[in-house]
């Protein structure tokens, strides 16, 4: 499958970034289709990781203000697993490893791929890596956060059962989470033993 780039340039270049594009691509049928403008939303890649504690069965997420969820239901205050953008030159597991003493002061010990996925590529070409990692929930909670990056993050140490409650409930409503935690009910008893924790 072919496809060509006619024309690229910034629609946008603040705190992220908006390329228009007009672009053809081969079609299924044969032959290419038409000229297309589209536009799509440059803010990076990005890691997630959900920190688990095997011996306790209790996970780590971190609640934060979301201006993308002005408009949901439960408003833009989300509960979420631990995130950030990769930087130049940073792995995945860095930025990982970053962000867990950032945002929650949580140290992480074995880390596990969960996977990494686009997260909505019809309009950004954001791709996400989402990890889980083993650590000691016995000492996190608290506040947390960059004040120089205007963050203030509350840090949840809740079991496994709470969490999924929060999903079943639609407390966690966000993509990241929701994959991570569905991931852990799926692998759990395999991680508890690969960390000793059965």
């Amino acid at each position: 499958m072919h496809y060509e780039i006619v024309d690229a340039e910034d629609a946008y270049d603040g705190y992220f970034r908006i390329r228009r594009y007009r672009v053809r691509h081969a079609q299924f049928e044969g032959g290419m289709g038409p000229e297309l403008d589209r536009e799509v939303f440059e803010r990076g890649h990005s890691v997630g990781v959900l920190p688990y504690d095997p011996a306790r069965d209790e996970v780590v997420l971190v609640e934060q203000f979301r201006v993308g969820a002005l408009e949901a239901p439960r408003g833009p205050w989300l509960m979420e697993v631990i995130a950030g953008i990769i930087e130049p030159g940073e792995s995945p597991e860095a930025v990982a490893r970053r962000e867990s003493v950032e945002e929650a002061n949580c140290e992480l010990a074995d880390v596990l791929s969960i996977c990494r996925y686009l997260v909505s590529p019809g309009g950004t070409s954001e791709q996400v890596h989402l990890y889980c990692a083993r650590t000691d929930t016995s000492n996190l909670g608290g506040v947390h956060g960059l004040a120089e990056e205007g963050e203030d993050i509350r840090v949840h140490v809740v079991s496994f059962d709470e969490a999924m409650a929060m999903v079943d409930d639609g407390t966690i409503h966000a993509a990241m989470p929701l994959i991570a935690l569905q991931w852990l009910a799926l692998n759990r008893e395999r991680v508890r033993s690969l960390w000793g924790a059965d």
